[in-house]
């Protein structure tokens, strides 16, 4: 019994924190990693996390930290999730979906969703298809072609998302469900905060973030175990990215406006 409780113990996952930004990124809420994990997309609020004034955007950043562009983009609202299919950059901004041209961080077009009044996240398909979340409207809406469907509707609090093979990961409050191709929904876990940021660790277990400051593995039978409490240092935990293959998770602290990289043990 004793040697299974240290077995147990030596397998719990950790974050070791690697480093982070100086507390001037404009309220980051997204971070999304490209270029075979060397640089990251970071969208910038900028202002109120639902106010249609202008000054949001997207930031580039090396992924050790260094050389922070927040100009690259401007003129968004308050853009929240990314999706990066080939050359096109998919961001959520409150009521439509922004596409940019990622060679020279041109805006190509806006995909306006209907009755959008407060969208969050985004995550692409292995097809490219986009999905995107109406927090204030509880659906998911599919977008393929250019052109937007309903996906699932009655989602209360629906967030989080992210596309692995046939499904979709959905962070629904503190409900971590997973909606398959015939749109039904099953309960993953549930989670002692509402869920933000959801990013698979690639063996079936997952890392979530609640935006009030917490960090959560969980694992693919349902456990939850407790990363971080960012809470006391007044940092927020929005939606993360993470590099698979280096192990390192990146989060926007919203409110303490920076970026954090961890490596997960």
């Amino acid at each position: 019994m004793l040697l299974s409780a240290a077995s147990t113990l030596a397998q719990s996952p950790k974050l070791e924190k690697l480093w982070e930004t100086e507390p001037v990124v404009k309220i980051p809420e997204s971070v999304l990693v490209y270029d075979g994990g060397k640089k990251l997309y970071v969208s910038l609020i900028d202002g109120g996390g639902w106010d249609a004034d202008g000054k949001g955007g997207v930031a580039k950043l090396n992924s050790d930290g260094t050389d922070l562009n927040q100009d690259w983009v401007t003129g968004l609202n308050a853009p929240k999730g990314m999706a990066l299919v080939g050359k096109r950059l998919y961001v959520a901004d409150i009521k439509e979906v922004v596409v940019i041209d990622t060679r020279n961080g041109k805006i190509i077009s806006k995909i306006s969703i209907d009755g959008a009044t407060g969208l969050n996240d985004i995550t692409s398909d292995k097809k490219g298809n986009i999905y995107v979340s109406d927090s204030r409207t509880a659906k998911i809406w599919k977008i393929e072609n250019g052109v937007a469907k309903l996906h699932v509707e009655n989602v209360k609090g629906v967030n989080g998302l992210k596309s692995i093979g046939e499904n979709l990961f959905v962070g629904a409050g503190k409900s971590f469900q997973r909606v398959d191709p015939e749109r039904k929904l099953a309960v993953v876990a549930e989670t002692p905060q509402g869920i933000d940021g959801i990013e698979p660790v690639g063996n079936g277990d997952f890392i979530v973030t609640a935006w009030s400051g917490f960090i959560f593995y969980v694992f693919a039978d349902g456990r939850v175990e407790q990363l971080v409490d960012s809470r006391s240092e007044k940092k927020n935990a929005a939606d993360i990215g993470y590099d698979p293959r280096r192990r390192i998770l990146y989060v926007p602290t919203f409110n303490g406006k920076t970026v954090t990289a961890y490596r997960l043990r």
